[in-house]
């Protein structure tokens, strides 16, 4: 192995005598003074703010990632903008694009190469122009959406099929949130005594964290998506600083790809946020959103109230075009069977007259004859006269009772007949009745069955919506426990010290925790 020997003195004759630290930074310092003695207007992204409340300066971390699609950082730097700076520039750069210096924006500064030999490199900016911010800003809104469309997610909730009346509602918000509060006292003081099952998923709805926690809330919902009717994202009132979170790509993805209709009501009115632009229906406020579903449960109603009193004009109808069509019917009958009556009434007349003629012909006849006989034996002896007239005695009393059984039996022919014909008269009128009596009860029991049908629904419903009624189950004996405003789910989430609330149905108690055990 080659082995290779410097001397001191060769190497104190070929190199210069050591500097310090100090001394180096020093010759650094001059010579990036030299070589940038002016102020450069740079592009970089902010991934980092440190106000300094205290002095009132602020100190920045600036990065470039080039056009690196995997996001890699090609260089960094510290900035500073000394509090004389700051006031004003921090003021106008607020102004201009509605937010703060914050971590994620990129922006167009004018700065001043610095190199101190305590504290290395860093940039005095001097200046900021706020309409590259806003451009920028613009520009990653119009990417956004436009990767939303060519991803099929800029229309694909607006699609969904909105329920007649959503009463059953994940509710995205701060628990804390006065737009939270707001949202739910309108719903359940309502003037019309609806009543929902609203159900919170506690996110955060601003600063850097706001689109991670709103997109682990919408994925849990989507979970239980066959729970619910709708998704509520609310916030509240706030400066438009804080809306930033609701034009991130990854919450407006999770409102795209949502099972269930999604209704904004973040709380503010001069810009749409990409999250309005994917959802279902935007309102302005959350009080809008409360009034948005007390409005559609008052159309439902009203619609439902229309359709009953449809039902019962047309059962009503139907039931008058029936009577009267069988009064109709009942008057033909009994006009035909008068008429028949009448026809057959003057038959038996006519008949009853020719059989009384009859007799009263034969009878005459046989005087005329008789008289005739005594014309003829005028001149033979008292005895065959008295014969004779014996025989005419008999004739004549054999003739008047043949006679009168004759007509007795025609007269008991008639009234039977009579008999007949009003008897089917009136059978006829009673079947006519009948089927008039049946019709109507028909009618009436299906219209009351369709009734009696619909009311046991909405009482099924009803009876289903109030079992959950969080109020009954503290009834029950139930409790809720809360830390910080919060339910208490599992052991982990209490620790010795803590200060719990227990609500009951009739007031709350405060406990400190002692101790506490965890089962196995």
């Amino acid at each position: 192995m080659a082995q290779f020997y410097f001397s001191q003195t060769s190497v104190t004759q070929e190199f210069h005598a050591p500097l310090s630290l100090f001394e180096l930074h020093q010759q650094i310092r001059e010579e990036l003074e030299m070589a940038f003695p002016e102020s450069y207007w740079v592009v970089a992204e902010i991934s980092q703010v440190t106000p300094d409340r205290r002095k009132g300066h602020c100190y920045l971390n600036l990065v470039d990632k080039g056009n690196d699609a995997r996001g890699a950082i090609q260089a960094q730097a510290r900035a500073t903008i000394w509090s004389s700076r700051f006031q004003m520039l921090g003021r106008y750069f607020e102004e201009k694009t509605g937010q703060p210096l914050k971590a994620g924006l990129k922006i167009l500064f004018q700065a001043q190469v610095r190199f101190h030999e305590l504290y290395g490199l860093s940039l005095d900016i001097v200046n900021i122009d706020a309409n590259y911010t806003i451009g920028d800003l613009a520009r990653q809104r119009q990417e956004t959406l436009k990767r939303l469309e060519v991803e099929g997610l800029l229309t694909s909730n607006k699609e969904l099929e909105m329920p007649l009346v959503p009463q059953r509602l994940a509710i995205v918000s701060s628990a804390t949130a006065a737009g939270y509060q707001d949202f739910i006292h309108q719903l359940e003081n309502n003037s019309y005594g609806y009543t929902f099952d609203t159900r919170l998923f506690p996110a955060t709805v601003q600063g850097n964290e706001a689109p991670a926690s709103i997109v682990k809330a919408m994925d849990l919902i989507a979970r239980y998506s066959h729970l619910f009717d709708a998704i509520v994202i609310i916030r509240g009132g706030g400066s438009q600083t804080d809306l930033g979170c609701f034009d991130d790509y990854k919450v407006a993805a999770a409102i795209g790809n949502s099972p269930l209709p999604v209704i904004t009501g973040i709380g503010h009115e001069r810009d749409e946020s990409t999250a309005d632009i994917v959802a279902h229906t935007r309102q302005k406020t959350p009080t809008a959103v409360a009034n948005f579903l007390l409005e559609k449960a008052l159309a439902f109603e009203t619609e439902i109230e229309g359709l009953f009193d449809s039902i019962h004009m047309f059962a009503g109808q139907q039931l008058r075009l029936s009577a009267d069509k069988l009064e109709r019917q009942s008057l033909k009958i009994s006009n035909i069977t008068n008429a028949y009556l009448q026809e057959n009434r003057e038959q038996l007349e006519h008949f009853s007259k020719s059989l009384l003629l009859k007799p009263k012909n034969f009878l005459e006849n046989q005087k005329r004859q008789l008289l005739n006989a005594e014309r003829l034996l005028q001149a033979n002896t008292k005895d065959v006269l008295h014969l004779r007239g014996k025989e005419l005695s008999e004739l004549s009393v054999c003739v008047e009772g043949i006679s009168q059984r004759w007509l007795h039996m025609k007269e008991q022919d008639l009234n039977k007949l009579v008999h007949c014909i009003e008897t089917e008269a009136k059978d006829k009128h009673k079947r006519s009745q009948l089927s008039f009596v049946k019709c109507s009860d028909r009618l009436q029991y299906s219209a009351q069955k369709k009734l009696s049908t619909d009311s046991h629904r909405l009482d099924l419903l009803e009876m289903r919506i109030q079992a959950n009624d969080p109020e009954k189950l503290l009834l029950r004996g139930y409790t809720l426990t809360l830390i910080n405003g919060k339910i208490i789910k599992h052991i982990g989430q209490v620790k010795e010290g803590d200060v719990i609330e227990t609500r009951l149905h009739d007031g709350s108690v405060h406990s400190l925790v002692v101790n506490k055990d965890e089962n196995e």
